[in-house]
């Protein structure tokens, strides 16, 4: 059917579609269905969401992720149709009878994911059979494969190195450690990601006072002026297939073994980095215990050594929050306070120092057992403070501007005490 396009500026965060209620009646079209919308030889799948008194029968109000793709302008006309249900659908079906699936099946589903074939509920299928099913060391890295290959790539040459958690625990490292490692002449473009398991990711705590959505030319200007960045990863299109995935772990709360050693090994593949360090965190309130720490590490550098990736693991048992803030602004406060040497903010600082520490060992900025004294002089000599506020500023941001939430509240204890243990997962 041939639609008017009807420009209304929203952003969903994905190609979305809105239609006047009596032509989804009339075309059998429902809330959440999926539809091919075409102008020439450009096409997008977008979910439809369904409006009454609001749109004409012939119009169409779409997303500002269908009109770049498109390159829509307003009263243009767009052709709409039902897009087919695809074959990764089966597939899923086949995971969730525990079948392993095999590297073309597996680039299919990525296929479709990426390109927003799937709905929320087929892919919260699809993570449900691999937290159910496991998958093997072939299924993981071929899963791999095919979120770096369904994404772009970011080609900046040179020795690049990255570190990653597996999360869990409240508290802001990488803005440190990048700083400080950055500092030291190392090249990080950091890629992260948003909330999964905790309050806050890296990108949201960093979007409290700076711009993490870039292109990726605009990202490789950032890392030309300053030799890294630290931005969201799901605006560079690195790893779609990946970061659709993650919105729906988020709902579901779930996060298999399997889909977080293909995330984070395919990021790092897609930033091109030769040197990476994991942190895994575990305890009773973190994500893993020590026995599955121990196997996730070995697990990461197996994987890592089929893809000639130097990659070490960093474990220590952690079980509260790393800092004194707990959410986007008050772990970015924290971090501050750190980098102007005002306070160590409970573990944090010590933690950013090993794993900084860690990081110049392995690329031999340091020698064996001198990498956390390098770390702490770079962070002691106000290095780090101007690193941070270098990539700061180069992605449009300011140290005195944190956005802060508009509603507080403050909570008072009713008798004296001290507190021994905060309960993350409460």
């Amino acid at each position: 059917m041939k639609l008017r396009i009807k420009m209304l500026k929203f952003s969903a965060g994905r190609p979305v579609a809105i239609i006047n209620d009596a032509l989804a009646l009339k075309a059998s079209i429902h809330v959440d269905n999926r539809v091919l919308i075409k102008k020439g030889a450009k096409a997008v799948v977008a979910v439809v969401d369904v409006a009454k008194n609001f749109l004409e029968k012939d119009e169409v109000a779409v997303s500002s992720e269908i009109v770049r793709q498109l390159g829509l302008e307003e009263k243009d006309f767009v052709d709409m149709d039902i897009a087919v249900k695809p074959e990764s659908v089966r597939l899923i079906h086949r995971k969730l009878d525990c079948h392993r699936l095999t590297k073309s099946e597996l680039f299919e589903i990525m296929k479709d994911i990426s390109r927003n074939a799937l709905t929320e509920a087929e892919i919260a299928y699809f993570v449900s059979a691999v937290y159910k099913c496991g998958m093997s060391f072939d299924e993981i890295r071929n899963m791999t494969l095919a979120i770096l290959e369904t994404g772009k790539k970011l080609e900046i040459g040179g020795m690049v190195v990255d570190k990653h958690s597996i999360g869990g625990i409240p508290g802001r490292v990488t803005p440190l450690l990048v700083s400080i490692c950055s500092a030291a002449g190392l090249k990080m473009p950091k890629t992260s990601s948003r909330s999964i398991t905790t309050p806050a990711g890296t990108a949201d705590a960093m979007e409290t006072i700076c711009k993490v959505d870039f292109t990726i030319p605009e990202l490789k200007e950032i890392i030309k002026k300053t030799n890294a960045c630290l931005v969201w990863g799901g605006s560079l299109n690195l790893a779609p297939a990946d970061d659709k995935i993650i919105q729906v772990e988020r709902l579901i709360n779930l996060d298999p073994e399997a889909q977080l050693l293909a995330s984070i090994l395919s990021k790092k593949l897609a930033v091109g980095a030769k040197y990476v360090l994991i942190d895994i965190p575990f305890g009773k309130n973190a994500k893993v215990n020590e026995k599955e720490a121990k196997i996730l590490s070995n697990n990461f550098k197996k994987l890592a050594k089929s893809f000639k990736i130097h990659l070490d693991c960093f474990l220590e048992k952690a079980e509260e929050p790393l800092g004194d803030g707990i959410g986007p602004a008050l772990e970015i406060k924290d971090v501050i306070k750190v980098l102007k040497r005002e306070s160590p903010c409970y573990k944090l600082e010590k933690k950013s120092i090993a794993l900084s520490g860690k990081l110049l060992e392995m690329t031999k900025k340091a020698k064996k057992g001198q990498g956390m004294k390098i770390a702490n002089q770079i962070l002691d000599s106000g290095e780090a403070l101007e690193k941070f506020i270098q990539i700061i500023e180069a992605q449009g941001g300011s140290l005195n501007n944190i956005k802060e939430a508009r509603l507080s509240h403050d909570i008072h204890a009713e008798k004296t005490g001290k507190i021994i243990e905060i309960n993350k997962k409460r």
